[in-house]
């Protein structure tokens, strides 16, 4: 996977393209990354890639003649049918579904905005999707692409130390993860549970779905409404209703 974003604060991603899982992967060359200061594309003589919005109104507007020509200067090095990728709090609430389909992609582009937002024919004539982490403003769209890149690349082949450990991540099968515990086994006074030090992965791999419904009932029940609960699961949800009432 090759990854271009457009930005007008590259410097904002050094640390986290060099740091951890990310830093790794690229040296892996499992993806690689390309930071392009969409204003070095500007035809204003002044450098600017902002204005006034027509009809008034508070803050400034990015233009669209830097942001479409920085991406088809990107496109044309790939030679590939990209994802182009806005940042915008209108845009559709990121999920790990939708990361699962775009770590499918061979090729994204991510628009960061900054100022009061975008020319509409950006949005209009040029992004495949537009993205948002959530219901609240930031000053620009850098914050939300790290988020979203690194949810992504963590789910490329081999990126990861243990292969199981993206399927089994929370949201990834649908319900929150059950807990995790390591040695050591008695922490003052704090035990794992006998069941994961028993041996029994059958057992474990029991308890481990039902701590998980249970975690995923009382932290997230939304989650449950559209999940395909088997008749083990409903029993599962049934006792733990049950529970609570005693």
């Amino acid at each position: 996977m090759h990854i271009d974003i457009l930005t007008l604060f590259p410097e904002m991603f050094s640390g986290v393209f060099q740091s951890s899982i990310l830093k790794k992967a690229n040296e892996r060359e499992k993806f690689s990354y390309n930071l392009v200061n969409f204003r070095d594309y500007t035809e204003n003589k002044h450098m600017k890639v902002d204005d006034y919005p027509y009809g008034g109104g508070a803050g400034m507007v990015l233009t669209p003649q830097p942001v479409f020509d920085a991406v088809t200067a990107v496109k044309n090095k790939k030679q590939t049918k990209p994802r182009v990728i806005l940042m915008c709090p209108q845009g559709e609430t990121f999920t790990q579904k939708k990361a699962e389909e775009l770590a499918e992609e061979e090729h994204l582009i991510f628009i960061c905005g900054h100022y009061e937002g975008y020319d509409e024919r950006i949005r209009e004539h040029l992004v495949t999707d537009e993205l948002s982490i959530g219901d609240y403003v930031l000053t620009g769209g850098e914050l939300g692409a790290m988020v979203v890149v690194d949810s992504v690349v963590r789910l490329l082949p081999e990126v990861l130390g243990n292969k199981e450990s993206a399927p089994e991540d929370s949201f990834s099968t649908g319900l929150l993860e059950h807990p995790h515990y390591t040695r050591p086994a008695d922490f003052r006074g704090m035990k794992v549970p006998d069941i994961l030090l028993s041996g029994d992965h059958a057992k474990i791999r029991d308890w481990r779905r039902e701590e998980s419904l249970k975690r995923t009932y009382k932290r997230r029940g939304d989650l449950l409404n559209d999940y395909p609960l088997s008749k083990a699961d409903q029993e599962i949800l049934e006792k733990i209703k049950k529970s609570e009432k005693t």
